[in-house]
């Protein structure tokens, strides 16, 4: 306990680290802004749940495209210089949003340009923010300051939506008293959570250009960029429990995100109260996911007979838990589902990059954990869209509970008919190297 406490002084006692972390708070909280925001701004401004999956849709269809391709060019170039760009592009983009809005000049048009390429510009800073670290602190460090970036990020997952919520339902959340959507009744709030969003990557931007990178790796003749996206798509493809997971994991994402991101707005703006309890309901969210991952760290690897297994035993329980979502007629309930959804989540979550981790040989690590990312990626602008159409024709109790039943169907055909629930932890065996 002792030799954890003093590694843990000496990595906050490193100067380099907490620049970085520092602007990690920013940057994070800064998106979970955002991320409230631009839902309900197209939500309230068109009052069309599938204009509003179609926007997110938009945001989300560069980011998985580009993301494999921009995983190389960090690869090849400097993660900080890449990573600063994206910065400043963001910046900029954030500040458009925000003066729109608050002039009064909102044109679905012109939002669904600005997140086409705010996910355009995400390709390039996701995989070069994951690649900073390594650079940043010792070898011996890193995983220690991997948990700590970690809980950092599910500490603004709770507090942001919450923040997020209450300022928009403060200074003006778009909509009209009597629910009727209408971009022009007063939807400062909107404008001024996209300016906070701006500023916070104007800011993380300079405590970023502090940051000294310490361990870079050596310059070496660079590998075509396509061919070392090809190198890694083979590398997971050829092994059985890589490809087996990672179809799952797409199937499960494809039917679970949609209703995430599109449905849960629907839910509080239609039955609920509003931005505040959509910020409200994601901050619970969040937190049940760092009680998740504080709970792995407790239970240690704790597995339902192998790591496939509890996979799946965890999916089955997360379906359970989507199926009441739709018939919540209260906040609270609603919170109550999210906060143990969010604790499965977030043990999984650890459970899964832990595995991930010692699976892949630490050459392709980077390379497969852009596949991961694409792969969720990809499907979320067709489960966005598709949960969008799906509520022109459906009850949000028809949709969770169909979600739900989904997910738990899936989990079962894939006991009884793939690989999945004989996967073990360990590394990849030599054979298949």
């Amino acid at each position: 306990m002792d030799e954890q406490k003093q590694a843990r002084a000496a990595l906050l006692g490193e100067p380099n680290f907490r620049w970085m972390m520092g602007g990690a708070i920013i940057s994070a909280m800064g998106d979970q802004f955002t991320m409230i925001a631009l839902p309900w701004l197209v939500l309230v401004s068109t009052g069309d749940p599938l204009k509003m999956g179609l926007v997110i849709a938009l945001m989300s269809v560069p980011r998985a495209v580009f993301i494999l391709l921009g995983g190389a060019l960090v690869d090849r170039y400097s993660p900080k210089s890449m990573l600063m760009i994206s910065k400043y592009v963001n910046t900029v983009l954030l500040g458009l949003l925000a003066a729109m809005v608050l002039t009064g000049h909102m044109q679905l048009l012109l939002i669904s340009a600005l997140a086409l390429a705010i996910g355009f510009a995400s390709a390039f800073s996701i995989p070069a923010g994951t690649s900073m670290l390594p650079n940043v602190v010792a070898p011996a460090q890193l995983p220690l300051a991997n948990g700590v970036m970690m809980g950092i990020r599910q500490v603004t997952m709770l507090a942001g939506p919450l923040l997020a919520g209450m300022l928009i339902a403060l200074f003006g959340d778009g909509s009209r008293a009597g629910g009727a959507a209408d971009a022009n009744a007063n939807a400062d709030g909107i404008g001024i959570a996209f300016a906070l969003d701006s500023a916070s990557f104007l800011l993380s931007a300079w405590t970023l250009s502090k940051v000294r990178l310490l361990h870079a790796a050596p310059k070496t003749a660079p590998e075509p960029v396509l061919r070392a996206v090809g190198a890694g798509i083979g590398m997971v493809w050829n092994d059985m429990a890589l490809r087996t997971s990672m179809l799952y994991w797409g199937l499960c994402a494809f039917v679970v995100g949609g209703a995430m991101q599109v449905a849960l707005p629907v839910l509080a703006n239609t039955v609920l109260h509003g931005a505040s309890a959509l910020g409200l309901i994601m901050g619970v969210h969040g937190a049940g996911s760092l009680a998740g991952m504080a709970l792995s760290g407790v239970l240690g690897k704790f597995r339902v007979r192998n790591f496939g297994t509890t996979v799946l035993l965890v999916d089955v329980l997360v379906g359970l838990l989507l199926i009441p979502l739709g018939l919540v007629a209260a906040t609270w309930q609603a919170a109550a589902l999210l906060l143990a959804i969010g604790v499965l989540g977030g043990f999984m979550q650890v459970a899964v990059f832990s595995w991930l981790q010692q699976r892949v040989p630490r050459a392709m690590l980077g390379r497969a954990m852009s596949i991961f990312m694409f792969i969720f990626m990809g499907v979320a602008p067709l489960s966005a869209a598709l949960t969008g159409w799906l509520l022109q024709y459906m009850t949000l109790a028809q949709l969770f509970g169909g979600a739900g039943l989904f997910l738990m169907g899936a989990a079962l055909l894939a006991w009884l008919f793939t690989p999945m629930g004989t996967i073990a932890d360990g590394a990849m065996p030599s054979t298949e190297r």
